[in-house]
């Protein structure tokens, strides 16, 4: 067997695209997020939503997307809960971190006359207090957080069991659209009527005031997502760039 000779394209694969992707990310996280240090879309920006949380959650359901049209659909499922999993852990964690700087102390300082006097005086300049910070929400039992686990099961799961191991494109495209639309619609209402108070109440507003960009956020991603797996997988199909699939599992 011939031996595989190192070329100027192995550069490219190996270092070149892997920095593009580096660069991307670091960009998307500073420039583009809304929490980012620069947000130079704005802190409220649709776009920016959309580019970094709305991309995030594409790649988390891409891959048990494409790995369901493309081999069946228990990988899909199983890719499913480990990319889901991982956005779960990720998210719940951010979220966590973010209002616990919200928390509060509790305590209590007995206060004297010797020590108002004292303050009054200025032989006192400063009071010690000592308690037990609480965080108001635990984002990790969030039941809609969870779902972001669950969703990426279900369309892993159900665009191979839609699929059935088809490579027609329109079958393809067919149940990576339908398997995105139901789970982006699952995550909307979890969002909306079971998630923890500050979520649920964003949730809400969003879709009181204005309809047009909540639609525009909650389904906008999750529909490309279902255009343009299908047609990654179709061409990963013309280079034989997929596993051995098995009809009926």
């Amino acid at each position: 067997m011939a031996e595989n000779k190192f070329k100027l394209a192995d550069i490219f694969g190996g270092i070149i695209i892997p920095i593009i992707l580096v660069l991307l990310i670091f960009v998307f996280a500073v420039y583009l997020n809304v929490g980012g240090t620069y947000h130079v879309l704005g802190s409220d920006n649709v776009v920016a939503v959309i580019l970094v949380s709305g991309f995030a959650q594409m790649i988390i359901l891409g891959v048990p997307l494409v790995l369901g049209l493309l081999w069946n659909k228990w990988a899909g499922g199983a890719a499913g809960f480990v990319m889901g999993g991982l956005y779960y852990v990720a998210n719940a964690g951010q979220y966590n971190g973010l209002f616990a700087m919200g928390g509060s102390i509790s305590g209590s300082i007995p206060v004297s006359a010797a020590t108002l006097a004292g303050i009054a005086n200025g032989t006192i300049t400063s009071l010690n207090i000592s308690g037990m910070s609480t965080v108001p929400y635990n984002f990790f039992g969030d039941v809609s957080m969870l779902f972001y686990l669950v969703n990426a099961v279900i369309i892993g799961y159900m665009a191979g069991a839609l699929c059935n191991g088809s490579t027609n494109f329109k079958r393809m495209l067919g149940a990576g659209l339908t398997a995105a639309v139901i789970t982006a619609v699952i995550q909307s209402y979890m969002n909306y009527n079971v998630s923890l108070a500050p979520a649920r109440s964003m949730a809400q507003a969003a879709w009181a005031t204005n309809l047009p960009n909540a639609i525009l956020v909650n389904f906008v991603p999750s529909i490309a997502l279902g255009v343009i797996v299908p047609i990654l997988a179709k061409v990963m199909t013309w280079y034989g760039l997929q596993p051995q699939k098995h009809a009926g599992y």
